[in-house]
């Protein structure tokens, strides 16, 4: 009996829940997606370029996402390319026409029952009115969160209470002072400076003063 060949895609596999692969594969192959799978970056989750000449689509995503915010970003670039091939550059990035193609891309997803309710909740929530990224709504961000890997041990800075010390990711200690409107106002140890931080940032709570 032949020995049975390894789907081209099949890392891809890693990245992705359970049962979401093939689903997945059929939309890269029918519109001939050239997907990279990068590095984290701080600015973009994810990234489309359309084709031209002899380019083909081009989706990137970042690697270090747990694989429904993994999945969650293709299909926001997913809709991009619909909506390229639709409307080409007559549209806005992030207007009407893309926000009916992710809807009804997620909408396909969401009746497989592939996500966790927590974060169907919040998808069926946020339908209506999608954001640009996944970090534009607050409630699926915290959700998607609770599914990192590198979870474990750290709060959101909207958990710190004013008073108490927190670490960053970076070893960098603060205080909390204060919340303002947006935004949590923290001093920077041992310079003082005060810097704004947004509520979603991960950081790790400190058990006494530095």
């Amino acid at each position: 009996m032949a020995k049975s060949q390894r789907h081209p895609l099949s890392e891809l596999n890693n990245y992705l829940p359970e049962k979401t692969f093939e689903d997945v594969v059929a939309y890269l192959q029918k519109y001939r997606v050239k997907l990279t799978i990068t590095r984290a970056r701080r600015s973009i989750l994810g990234d489309y370029r359309n084709a031209h000449g002899e380019q083909n689509h081009r989706i990137s995503v970042n690697g270090n996402l747990n694989p429904y915010g993994f999945l969650i970003t293709l299909l926001h670039e997913l809709a991009h390319l619909v909506t390229f091939e639709a409307h080409r550059h007559r549209v806005q990035p992030h207007g009407r026409e893309w926000k009916d193609n992710y809807a009804g891309i997620l909408k396909v997803f969401l009746q497989k029952k592939v996500f966790p309710e927590d974060i169907a909740q919040e998808l069926n929530r946020s339908l209506h009115n999608l954001g640009a990224s996944s970090c534009s709504e607050p409630g699926l961000m915290r959700v998607l969160k609770k599914y990192d890997n590198d979870a474990i041990g750290l709060h959101l800075v909207e958990e710190v209470q004013p008073g108490q010390w927190f670490v960053t990711r970076d070893n960098k200690i603060y205080k909390m002072e204060k919340k303002l409107r947006t935004r949590f106002l923290c001093t920077a140890y041992p310079s003082g400076k005060q810097y704004l931080f947004n509520g979603l940032y991960e950081v790790k709570i400190m058990e006494r003063h530095p």
